[in-house]
């Protein structure tokens, strides 16, 4: 029975990109910034940046009339045949895979994992990802979009991307977010 067990869990590390100890993880929206995602998951380092072919980037929330700590809407990712969508692998230690988990609301029905080919400069990688749940177009709030923007600015993503970013509109929210956690740990 448990040499069954850790040949299930090899392949399910496998088939996720990961060895014993770390998987790739392919960020997208405010884990683009390595301050943010550090938050709960310490262990990230940057691998590299990588394109997401067939996919288009949008910003919404899981439901109709949620509130969130964004106070806005949030990044997802949705199948469109010829978008891409640029992003950042980072390597992750397998003991955070539950933190990163339940920072994307996986727990409770936000979004789901999912694997994903990453194209990258030296070759693809297999990655995990997440894609929201019943999603509902909402923009995001100025907060939550200058970190999406920090972050492609930090980890160097293509500049007409970063135009691309930089052009979402905003609901103009003007109150405290995590972005003001976020600033305390940059300083």
């Amino acid at each position: 029975m448990i040499g069954n067990l850790a040949h299930i869990a090899r392949f399910c590390l496998g088939n996720m990109a990961a060895t014993a100890d770390h998987f790739m993880y392919f960020a997208f929206g405010s884990n683009l910034l390595k301050e943010r995602l550090q938050l709960a998951n310490p262990s990230a380092i940057f691998h590299c940046t990588g394109r997401l072919k067939n996919y288009t980037l949008n910003f919404g929330l899981w439901g109709e009339h949620i509130d969130n700590h964004w106070h806005g809407g949030v990044a997802t990712i949705q199948q469109k045949e010829g978008g891409e969508v640029w992003g950042v692998v980072w390597r992750m230690s397998n003991d955070h895979l539950a933190s990163l988990d339940k920072q994307e609301g996986v727990d409770m029905g936000m979004y789901f994992p999912l694997e994903v080919t990453v194209e990258t400069d030296n070759g693809a990688l297999l990655c995990r990802t997440y894609q929201m749940n019943r999603f509902h177009a909402c923009p995001p709030s100025p907060q939550y979009k200058q970190v999406v923007c920090l972050g492609a600015q930090q980890n160097g993503l293509p500049v007409q991307y970063m135009r691309r970013l930089e052009e979402v509109q905003t609901n103009n929210y003007s109150g405290p977010s995590i972005l003001d956690k976020i600033s305390q740990v940059i300083k």
